[in-house]
């Protein structure tokens, strides 16, 4: 599998742009004007503007004239934020070379962002930094496609083939649109262009789902009088080719990843500084005194892209053979007394923080399941892969939707894995802290399936 790191790309280009803004500072200062606060304020300014203003939203296929546009967006609240700092702080005081510094900052951001721009476009030119691609259809928007990924090599795509259900002779006719599943599945495919005279909307509809549950992207191809949603954003890889993105999901945009793994880690160091630190000493005594064995239960359950992990829980169960193959049930005998107030209250959950602390969950997400028992769900239920494209998580949508605990019957798991799907497609920060905040009610108030 090839390794991939383009996900580097855009935090290399922050902290690079960081280091730049910080030592324009320090090289042209005076005595006065070089404080950790300016340093701080005008750093923190520029990360969440250039954030909240997509500053870093540069693609293969963007051109020199449409950074230039980013670049005097950028600049243009930068220079009132940066100002705004001497009006608040330095009671409009002219500070010595403050009008110097603002324009190397200008001027190097300039210099550097086209120059990375040049150099990953010479890399690319070179074979590197590429992204497979293959092609359904053969019309004539297709042709100009593939003319410009074999023409245009800086861009960073290796084009593999076309499928169509006519023959062609070409080296490059990979077969007909049945087997388009089977060679994506047995070789590397990052992207998949999709004529849409090729297809009809029930194709379209299940190439989507194959394309999310294998983790490739999927474009679409417009003919030239088609007018087209909103869902879909429109790109131009040259003057003359349309090529339309299919709505991505929250957490195929990695600084979602990133929001939610800060917060992720600040939420869980509180809880186990605060909370974990004086209760485990605490139900370790507890535990042992009813049943032997130790506090921590371990079980190796499913992660992030099928990917196995050791999740820890409160044991609250007596040992037994059963305890890795069969969920507890109402009025379960290898419930201890005292794991039934740890399942009651949620509490048994907690050293999962530990879990998301080492990066294997997060604390908002779908249940993890086990192996086991995930292989069975996903023959009863469409879509079920497609929650391991997220870390599971403590606590989730379904969860605080009354689907929790046992499975009894299909609807539930169905059920589960629709609001899984729900919470992955209309992901946000604030939905994250909903979900923490009616977990903690439910705590409180108490759950019928809490055992």
């Amino acid at each position: 599998m090839k390794k991939r790191y383009s996900y580097l790309i855009r935090p290399l280009q922050i902290i690079l742009d960081i280091f730049i803004i910080n030592f324009a500072v320090y090289l042209i200062y005076d005595k006065e004007f070089l404080n950790t606060s300016f340093l701080s304020y005008i750093s923190l300014f520029w990360f969440f503007t250039s954030y909240f203003l997509g500053f870093y939203k540069v693609y293969r296929y963007t051109k020199a004239l449409h950074i230039l546009t980013l670049l005097i967006r950028q600049f243009s609240i930068f220079f009132l934020g940066y100002f705004a700092y001497f009006g608040a702080f330095r009671e409009g005081d002219v500070v010595n070379n403050q009008f110097v510094i603002l324009s190397a900052i200008i001027i190097s951001i300039t210099a550097i962002k086209f120059l990375w721009l040049f150099l990953l476009k010479k890399y690319r030119s070179y074979g590197n930094n590429y992204r497979t691609t293959v092609v359904i259809g053969y019309d004539d928007s297709v042709k100009k496609l593939i003319k410009l990924f074999q023409s245009k090599s800086n861009l960073g795509y290796k084009y593999l083939g076309f499928f169509s259900n006519k023959t062609y002779k070409s080296k490059e006719f990979l077969g007909n649109l049945e087997s388009v599943v089977e060679y994506t599945t047995n070789n590397i495919v990052d992207e998949i262009y999709c004529s849409l005279s090729s297809l009809d909307k029930e194709q379209i509809k299940k190439l989507n789902k194959f394309a999310l549950d294998k983790g490739i992207v999927l474009k679409l191809i417009p003919e030239s009088n088609e007018l087209y949603s909103k869902n879909q954003s429109t790109v131009f890889y040259d003057d003359t080719i349309t090529v339309l993105n299919v709505k991505k999901l929250p957490f195929e945009f990695p600084e979602n990843f990133y929001k939610k793994r800060i917060f992720d880690v600040f939420f869980s160091l509180f809880v186990c500084v605060f909370l974990l630190s004086w209760l485990i000493p605490i139900l370790w005594v507890l535990v042992k005194l009813e049943s032997k064995g130790p506090l921590i239960f371990k079980q190796k359950r499913e992660g992030i892209n099928g990917d196995e992990f050791v999740c820890y829980k409160f044991r609250s169960m007596k040992i037994n053979a059963t305890a890795n193959k069969v969920h507890a049930t109402k009025n379960d005998s290898r419930v201890t007394k005292i794991g039934a107030f740890l399942r009651k209250t949620s509490m048994d959950e907690l050293p999962q923080f530990i879990n998301v602390l080492l990066g294997d969950m997060s604390v908002v997400g779908p249940r993890p399941h086990l192996e086991s028992l995930s292989l069975e769900y996903q023959k009863d239920v469409d879509n079920y892969l497609k929650r391991h494209i997220v870390k599971p998580g403590i606590t989730g949508l379904a969860q605080i939707s009354g689907y929790r605990g046992e499975i009894t019957k299909k609807s539930d798991i169905i059920n589960r894995v629709r609001l899984d799907i729900f919470y992955i497609e209309n992901w946000s920060f604030f939905l994250d802290i909903k979900i923490i905040i009616q977990t903690v009610l439910n705590v409180f108030k108490g759950e019928e399936k809490a055992y």
